[in-house]
């Protein structure tokens, strides 16, 4: 890279028009020069999460899209239904880049020893926009991965292991000694299970279907219940009975489960023989919501008593609350153990324009299990 020419390279973006679509398209930009502690990127690998999908989609439908412009510049429009719109209306004209987190390879640094340190090597890295051919960040938001690692290995060593490490975190911070867990078949949850069984963590995996629950099972998982099956309200009470959690992170948001969970803790701990009176057991049960594959509103039935609480978490303010020393540390673990606690696996890899194809939409867009695509902008299809 010289100052006299500038890098540039495609990256995918999301435009919301008037005509009530969502488009996504293939545009190309510019990469400065990397100021003194910065870094520039090829990205080579990055994960579609969960959490890039309300950038990526919006309230569109996933199963709506249709492909127009040329097998380079592909365009997706995607139809947003008419009660969504509203929602989406402070997006009418904004073309938004996607993608949290990915990996690559550092091609060009600024002068700062921590930005030389990380030239030619690959990094994981934050910071946004990273379904990008490449992505110029401060170092700092790098993380030098471990030898041997590809970038494959270190796409997803922010969002997925560090929400984990977060969520016992959580627990231990909060007083708490077990956990409960939805949509537990997950690449994020079958990491927590894989997290817990090494620290010896209490855990209850909620999951949707019953071969998911031989796939947690075959991992190692004690505790594992099927919120499909006619016995899931039962086999709930007695695995938090069984593990004493009264802390659950519910990946669903909208729905009855969160009500649920916190009922079948009230009811666990009233068996475990704790005092009652008229409200409720004294022991407190707190239940979060960080995402929203349920988008119907969360359904509360208060059949848990009056110590309890129902709230919001996300990884990066829960990294903000516990400051700069503690949230290394986390990262540093992720380092040691990126190809064993916190490894992910992927059942597609697609380019950049192989991620505006409508079939490949409709299946990242379904947010499935053992679906999960990994992008990489330097793949030629």
């Amino acid at each position: 890279m010289r100052p006299d020419h500038p890098l540039h390279g495609l990256q995918i973006r999301s435009l919301v028009t008037t005509s009530g679509e969502l488009q996504l398209s293939l545009e190309s930009v510019e990469v400065p020069e990397p100021r003194a502690d910065e870094v520039v990127v090829r990205i080579e690998a990055a994960p579609i999460n969960p959490s890039d999908l309300g950038t990526l989609l919006g309230a569109a439908d996933p199963a709506s899209a249709v492909l127009s412009g040329t097998a380079e510049r592909p365009v997706a429009s995607l139809a947003i239904p008419v009660g969504a719109r509203k929602a989406m209306a402070g997006r009418v004209g904004v073309s938004m880049p996607a993608g949290n987190e990915g990996a690559g390879i550092v091609v060009a640094a600024g002068t700062s020893e921590a930005a030389q340190a990380l030239l030619r090597r690959p990094v994981a890295l934050l910071g946004g926009e990273m379904f990008s051919q490449y992505r110029r960040v401060p170092a700092a938001q790098c993380l030098a991965l471990p030898d041997g690692a590809t970038p494959a290995d270190g796409a997803s060593a922010f969002v997925n292991p560090l929400t984990a490490l977060g969520m016992v975190e959580t627990m231990r911070r909060e007083g708490h000694r077990a956990l409960v867990h939805t949509a537990a078949a997950s690449n994020l949850g079958q990491m927590l299970n894989r997290l817990c069984l090494a620290d010896g963590v209490p855990l209850v995996n909620v999951v949707r279907r019953a071969e998911h629950v031989e796939l947690l099972k075959a991992q190692g998982a004690v505790h594992v219940v099927n919120s499909e099956s006619d016995g899931f309200a039962a086999e709930l009470v007695d695995a938090l009975a069984a593990t004493g959690a009264t802390l659950g992170f519910d990946a669903t948001g909208g729905g009855p489960l969160a009500g649920r969970l916190l009922g079948a803790m009230e009811a666990a701990i009233v068996r475990g023989g704790a005092a009652t009176g008229r409200y409720g057991s004294g022991t407190h049960k707190q239940v979060y919501l960080y995402g929203g594959l349920d988008t119907s509103p969360t359904e509360l039935r208060r059949d848990w008593g009056m110590a309890w609480g129902l709230g919001g978490w996300l990884v990066f303010p829960f990294l903000q609350r516990i400051g700069d020393v503690a949230a290394a540390e986390l990262k540093a673990r992720v380092a040691r153990e990126l190809k064993t606690t916190f490894a992910s696996h992927y059942a597609h890899t697609v380019s950049l324009a192989g991620a505006l194809q409508p079939a490949n939409i409709a299946a990242y867009g379904r947010r499935a299990t053992g679906e999960k695509f990994l992008l990489n902008p330097h793949l030629a299809e």
